[in-house]
């Protein structure tokens, strides 16, 4: 690509919020849990990603449902954009109700070229603070890609379940879909909007988010590696997950954290490692 984007390395914004417990709580009762969390209890892992909303007015969104290219982000001109994978480091708890500050700064972008054509990669870094000070250090990977070039194929659910220590089995339908885009101010339509999910984008059903399938991976490891704490969350996108399959979310232990990842049928959708404390 031609574009020169290197004016926006380094663009930096602040946004503060107070961490109001009903919006996490509101996620973990979709999840399936049943206690409720108050004022003052732990974020959980993740649930960061529920608040500092940017919530445009119509005329500031793109065709995709997304905030507009060219506020914060760059102007890519590739039409389709999507979360390809992370890194966080957790330094210290965020606690539910408390004030806390998150500074963004885009790091990098690198123009390549692949099989599926001209991609733009903008790496962005995230600092949350709360009352403890430095909390989480996240750097997020946005991938920007040129339209689809054929219809991408669906799972196929050969009833096997994967080999893991930990497994869990997800039902991704369309509520769960539609609240966890509600819980996040999401509008990517590919995650709520059949016919353009199928009809622009090409895939053959709904797309189950990315952020949602790394929070299941993360509650999966804290849920079995025995009360540690997680020190770092690393990520990586593989193969789109999709509505009308069972999602399964596996783990297995390793020295010093795990190995996680999702699954429908034989592909796996998402990998990630932990670390503990």
């Amino acid at each position: 690509m031609s574009e020169d984007f290197s004016a926006w390395v380094g663009k930096s914004e602040e946004l503060v919020e107070v961490l109001e417990p009903a919006r996490s709580n509101a996620l973990r009762a979709a999840l399936g849990e049943t206690d409720v969390l108050a004022a003052g209890a732990e974020l959980p892992l993740l649930h960061h990603w529920l608040y500092f909303w940017n919530v445009q007015p119509p005329a500031g969104l793109g065709p995709d449902g997304h905030p507009a290219k060219g506020g914060f982000l760059p102007p890519v001109p590739l039409p389709r954009r999507m979360w390809a994978g992370g890194r966080l480091k957790f330094h210290a708890p965020l606690l539910l109700g408390e004030s806390v500050t998150k500074t963004s700064t885009i790091l990098k972008i690198e123009a390549k070229s692949g099989k599926s054509g001209n991609l733009v990669f903008v790496t962005v870094e995230h600092k949350l603070a709360g009352g403890h000070g430095l909390a989480i250090t996240e750097e997020q990977d946005i991938v920007y890609r040129e339209p689809a070039a054929g219809t991408v194929p669906a799972p196929v659910d050969n009833g096997e379940l994967p080999e893991a220590g930990w497994r869990r089995e997800v039902d991704p339908n369309t509520v769960l879909l539609f609240r966890y885009s509600a819980l996040t101010m999401n509008g990517h339509r590919i995650h709520y909007d059949r016919p353009y999910a199928m009809g622009e984008e090409a895939y053959p059903a709904l797309v189950v988010h990315g952020p949602l399938q790394a929070t299941l991976l993360a509650d999966l490891a804290v849920k079995n590696l025995g009360g540690k704490r997680l020190a770092t969350f690393d990520f990586r996108g593989m193969s789109p997950a999709f509505d009308g399959t069972t999602l399964h979310v596996c783990g297995d232990a390793g020295e010093g954290g795990a190995s996680l990842w999702t699954q429908q049928g034989a592909t796996k959708n998402m990998t990630a490692t932990v670390t503990c404390s």
